[in-house]
């Protein structure tokens, strides 16, 4: 996973993002959590793409 997922002190406190992004981990996992589609999350985040978001859901 760390393929997609990354850290940096400089970048919300080492706190775990996508890399090449500045949105934490936990945010994409809040909107699944209130039920946002795949898609929904890609309006949002058009720099993300399906792959990304589909391989959090792996995890």
């Amino acid at each position: 996973m760390s393929d997609i997922i990354g850290s940096n002190p400089e970048v919300l406190g080492r706190k775990p993002i996508i890399k090449g992004t500045r949105i934490p981990v936990a945010l994409i996992y809040e909107l699944i959590g209130l039920n946002y589609s795949i898609s929904e999350i890609l309006e949002e985040y058009p720099h993300l793409n399906k792959e990304i978001v589909s391989k959090l859901l792996e995890i």
